[in-house]
């Protein structure tokens, strides 16, 4: 059986982008980030309660090496249809190897360097601004899911938003503009109740300094956040890795 059959029985659809959730225009990185959020959801060792895992996650592998091959990829834009005989699909590979070469395991440290940099840059600001249009100005929202986001940021997020807004590169939504004193203290406390949990875990686990900012963040998004956690670790890792695995998938195309 193909891998457009494949698609098509274990996902209901055998349009490669749609398997992914993005469309037929999504730049590179886009196609890099979504594979790893779908892969993740169907990894055998994150998904053990579902019998098809293993063959979801190997198929997710084939799909993403004929999106990220330019010769593949553009053979299937075109015509519709997937080279089943090309080095691509036919080389006998081993999918996680590869899903680790892809993405490879950051670490405490990793995150921290990754949060220096990521804080006051452009990226940061493209980031924010997305989030804003795609939430519509619902601050909960876009503080839960913004990367190395702590309630110390709001502010600077704010006037990075506000900014746009006054630009006329954004709409102002009300949900921004005319948030209620109220849902902020209510933020707030939540932000503050977060810490003093992260602090106790802190405590509990004998952490020290260097290890405080990953507990915060995964204390922030826990309980009823933890899709948002998941969805947080996936955008930095994907993002802390893009560099690597550009090089690494110029090396296999060598082969």
């Amino acid at each position: 059986m193909g891998l457009l059959e494949r698609c098509q029985e274990l996902f209901k659809t055998s349009n490669l982008y749609e398997v992914l959730g993005i469309t037929k225009e999504a730049a590179e990185a886009e196609i890099r980030r979504s594979y790893y959020k779908v892969s993740l959801k169907v990894h055998p060792d994150r998904a053990p309660e579902d019998p098809l895992a293993t063959e979801k996650f190997q198929v997710l592998g084939k799909l993403y090496a004929v999106l990220s091959d330019k010769e593949q990829r553009a053979v299937y834009d075109e015509q519709g249809v997937v080279d089943e005989e090309s080095d691509v699909l036919s080389q006998d590979r081993c999918w996680e190897d590869y899903w680790r070469l892809l993405f490879p395991k950051i670490t405490v440290q990793d995150i921290l360097e990754f949060e220096k940099k990521y804080k006051g840059s452009d990226e940061e600001r493209q980031d924010v601004i997305q989030l804003y249009v795609q939430h519509q100005g619902d601050m909960d929202t876009i503080t839960a899911s913004a990367l190395c986001c702590s309630q110390e940021d709001e502010p600077r997020l704010c006037s990075i938003i506000q900014a746009a807004i006054d630009s006329g590169e954004v709409t102002a939504f009300p949900a921004f503009t005319r948030e209620s004193e109220k849902k902020k203290r209510a933020r707030r406390k939540r932000a503050d109740r977060e810490r003093q949990e992260a602090e106790e875990m802190q405590k509990e686990m004998g952490l020290g300094d260097q290890d405080d900012s990953l507990v915060m963040m995964l204390k922030q998004r826990q309980a009823s956040r933890e899709q948002n956690f998941n969805s947080f670790l996936s955008d930095l890792e994907a993002k802390y890795s893009k560099k690597d695995g550009k090089s690494q998938r110029g090396r296999r195309g060598k082969k």
